[in-house]
């Protein structure tokens, strides 16, 4: 979805700027800013881990600690949001720009079954092995917000729109988060040349 929403963005972009996604590839902008190791990446999960697992990892010498790397995550966040022309998808994205003017917030919701009939159809997986991914998908966003930012996904107030996709292809709600961010912002299409 936020590939088609930065086609969309795009044809509202003044010339010569360029909407870019960092959704799965955010964790290798993080690593490259702060000069970290690729391998590090193994230890960047969304979901939380627990006490002994990352003590345990700490001794050996793995990585940073967690702390660490959440505060590395988000000054990389804050400096991509303030540089505009992006789209940030998770990692506590939305709390971590709530501050800056230029930056709307969307959060899409959906039922269990569609997004695990969505999973099962991008990743090509079986009923069961979507709907244990879709729970820890969940599970991991949820614990991730409230263990580093104190807050909850489910809190209507971090969002400026909120959008339920069940009925919605991706492109629709592309459109929809493009127009809306638009108007917020008071932009006009660009004319074509």
């Amino acid at each position: 979805m936020a590939s088609s929403l930065a086609e969309h963005l795009q044809t509202q972009a003044p010339a010569g700027c360029h909407w870019t996604v960092f959704d799965k590839d955010l964790i290798g902008k993080v690593l490259e800013d702060h000069h970290l190791s690729k391998r590090i990446a193994e230890f960047l999960p969304e979901d939380h881990k627990s006490l002994l697992a990352e003590a345990i990892e700490k001794l050996r010498g793995l990585h940073p600690p967690t702390a660490t790397l959440v505060q590395q995550t988000a000054e990389t966040i804050w400096n991509l949001a303030e540089g505009g022309y992006v789209i940030l998808v998770g990692r506590g994205a939305n709390i971590i720009t709530l501050r800056l003017e230029n930056v709307f917030h969307v959060r899409l919701v959906g039922s269990f079954d569609k997004r695990v009939q969505r999973v099962e159809e991008v990743y090509e997986m079986d009923r069961f092995t979507a709907q244990e991914y879709v729970k820890s998908q969940d599970a991991a966003k949820r614990n991730y917000l409230n263990e580093y930012f104190g807050a909850d996904i489910d809190d209507p107030l971090l969002y400026h729109l909120i959008i339920n996709t069940d009925d919605i292809s991706y492109e629709q709600t592309a459109q929809l988060v493009g127009d809306a961010f638009g108007r917020w912002l008071n932009l006009e299409p660009r004319a074509e040349t």
